[in-house]
């Protein structure tokens, strides 16, 4: 029977198999990429980035995070009632403090980051701590905790890192091979079998950071419901965090620090009104819809 400990020790599986795989098919993207365009310089650009990414991801990828966020450390002096909070859902949950950052942002949310739970950080926005109750922003805290807990922050933090290396190197060959196309096309001989090759690796460009961003995102889902479960468990109050999803998700201002990259971290989507009007949105969704998520946490109160 699967328990939080064999959760976490599975979400450590996956972030060295995660690491791997992108290696493996950033590598062969630079292989494909140097073929076509007769050029080994993407292979060597590949091969680097690999190598790069592989320690990035694992030792800056929470100060990439941090960085894109414009999150702030804050001390207990500047708000000790928030750092007697964190310190006590910690004690709970057996875990070290985590640091604590804020985004100077009117919207509620949060999210934790970190390699393990020795090098956690928990980040909340100015919103959450204006608008949240205490029971809700227990919620909240607990729900961050579980994921330093169930060890799969550092799988979600890597994930920034990793995709944007992928749809940097599509980019680039996209570019190049833009630019190589027009002066092919003043030479005039063209073989029809470069011109396949060029269109299936143009393909491939476009195809493959979309690939990633797909596995983003199965992962994401899954791992909010594990981590608003754990949360519950820790609080033994799930109404606290149904009650900061309703008010998080309800929340008109948007996040202007979030992107694409980083929006799955969060505890709930920091998009405001597109996952409502567009169709394709909903279909890259980072997160499980919060209806579902505050429904689950009804159900464990009865």
């Amino acid at each position: 029977m699967a328990t939080l400990y064999t959760y976490a020790e599975s979400n450590i599986r996956k972030t060295w198999l995660l690491m791997f795989f992108f290696l493996v098919f950033l590598i062969f993207l630079g292989w494909l990429f140097s073929y076509l365009l007769d050029n080994s310089i993407f292979l060597v650009i590949a091969v680097i980035l690999a190598i790069f990414q592989s320690f990035l991801s694992y030792w800056y990828s929470d100060k990439v995070v941090l960085a894109i966020t414009r999150a702030k450390p804050i001390e207990e002096k500047n708000n000790p009632e928030l750092y007697r909070l964190v310190e006590n859902l910690s004690i709970t949950a057996g875990l070290p403090l985590p640091k604590i950052y804020i985004i100077d942002e009117a919207q509620p949310n949060a999210f934790a980051t970190g390699r393990d739970a020795k090098h956690a950080v928990i980040v909340v926005t100015r919103g959450l701590l204006e608008k949240l109750e205490k029971s809700e922003l227990e919620g909240v805290i607990s729900h961050e905790l579980s994921h330093i807990g169930n060890k799969d922050m550092l799988l979600q933090t890597v994930i920034v890192i990793l995709v944007g290396i992928v749809a940097m190197i599509s980019n680039l060959f996209l570019r190049i091979s833009f630019w190589s196309g027009e002066r092919r096309e003043r030479e005039r001989e063209r073989d029809f079998t470069d011109v396949f090759l060029m269109l299936f690796g143009i393909i491939a460009a476009i195809l493959a950071p979309i690939a990633a961003t797909l596995i983003q995102l199965a992962i994401s889902r899954k791992r909010e419901f594990l981590a608003d479960a754990s949360g519950a468990l820790l609080t033994r109050y799930p109404e606290g965090l149904a009650r900061a999803l309703e008010k998080i998700s309800a929340d008109p201002n948007s996040l202007r620090v979030a992107n694409n990259s980083t929006a799955h971290l969060f505890i709930a989507s920091p998009f405001r009104g597109k996952e409502l009007k567009s169709w394709f949105t909903k279909l890259f969704s980072t997160h499980p819809p919060v209806e579902e998520r505050i429904k689950a946490l009804r159900e464990m109160s009865i």
